[in-house]
């Protein structure tokens, strides 16, 4: 079993330093903090909690899991979270599953140890049933996922509607050959379900049919963007215009497909999701479905702090409205 002295070895810090931590010293820098944390998790290093149960104190942490914090995304959202908890007088801890249960449900674990008091889901793997069962030790939020039946605490955008609405330009510019790039599988279930919703009910409504050859599945990267222009190249029925699920993928077709010789958009339109800043950096500048991230993160920690509280918190689902934002590459 893990003590501190183990802790403070692996994060390369006094035993001092990680008792401050622990007791939550507010003289510590984030950097050494986010450390201790990180070595916390690792070791599953359970500081006394069955003392700080009996004391009710609270660990004034919140666990925040995201796939991955290399998204531009995931990195702004954090950001704005960290912000609105700072003012509360909360640190977050940040976990990044790499979409793997395994690492997801060891993270649930330290709020059932009492090592953090609370956790918002950017990203999920478990079935809701396996989360719902930690809801025991403290409030689990969803931030942008979502289950069907809602049983969980929710601040979600619709997801439906925005690649309703990036899809639904694209028609209204005349292309009908259109390819599709989601970051999950294509089907009912599962990841960007909804966004793959949208996309189908966009092309149903315009009885456009979808080809199975221009669909793009598990895309996250930049380097993924550029395979799927790569495989556009090659084909002999090419679309005329790619839906891709994030900017970092939209980036990534443009720049090769401008490699390969094809013209963006002259020859293959281009739509983005997310509206990182990334989106005008490129030539052309990508046409995007803007995500209101800060908004988002704001929301998310109000709800998490209200369940903290038990109060109650409406969300203002006015300030959650997502909207396209036109520019050269669609």
């Amino acid at each position: 079993m893990s003590n501190i002295s183990d802790v403070a070895k692996k994060a390369g810090l006094s035993v001092a330093t990680v008792s401050r931590v622990i007791n939550n010293h507010p003289y510590v820098s984030e950097e050494k903090r986010q450390a201790v944390y990180e070595a916390m998790a690792e070791l599953s290093y359970q500081p006394s909690s069955a003392a700080r149960q009996m004391r009710g104190q609270s660990t004034k942490i919140i666990g925040v899991i995201v796939p991955r914090i290399t998204n531009p995304f995931f990195s702004y959202l954090v950001d704005e979270i960290q912000q609105i908890a700072f003012q509360n007088a909360f640190q977050i801890m940040i976990f990044q599953s790499n979409e793997s249960s395994e690492k997801e449900l060891s993270f649930l674990e330290l709020l059932a140890k009492k090592q953090i008091d609370g956790i918002i889901m950017c990203a999920v793997e478990q079935d809701q049933e396996v989360i719902q069962e930690f809801t025991k030790y403290g409030p689990i939020v969803l931030c942008n996922e979502r289950f069907d039946n809602d049983q969980l605490p929710t601040v979600s955008l619709d997801q439906v509607n925005g690649a309703y609405l990036g899809v639904n330009y694209l028609l209204e510019q005349g292309y009908e050959k259109i390819a599709y790039a989601t970051g999950g599988q294509f089907e009912e279930a599962g990841k960007d379900r909804d966004r793959n919703k949208g996309f189908n009910q966009a092309m149903a409504d315009a009885k456009v049919p979808i080809k199975s050859e221009w669909l793009f599945v598990n895309c996250h990267t930049i380097s993924d963007g550029r395979k799927i222009a790569r495989e556009i190249s090659k084909m002999s029925d090419v679309p005329e215009a790619i839906f891709t699920g994030s900017d970092e993928v939209a980036a990534g077709v443009i720049v090769e497909a401008q490699k390969l010789g094809i013209k963006v958009p002259l020859e293959l339109a281009v739509l983005g999701f997310d509206d990182q800043p990334l989106a005008e950096l490129t030539t052309p500048a990508i046409t995007t479905i803007r995500q209101p991230i800060q908004t988002l993160g704001k929301e998310t920690f109000n709800l998490m702090l209200s369940l903290l509280q038990e109060r109650p918190y409406q969300i203002d689902g006015t300030k959650l409205q997502m909207s396209l934002v036109i520019r050269e590459s669609a």
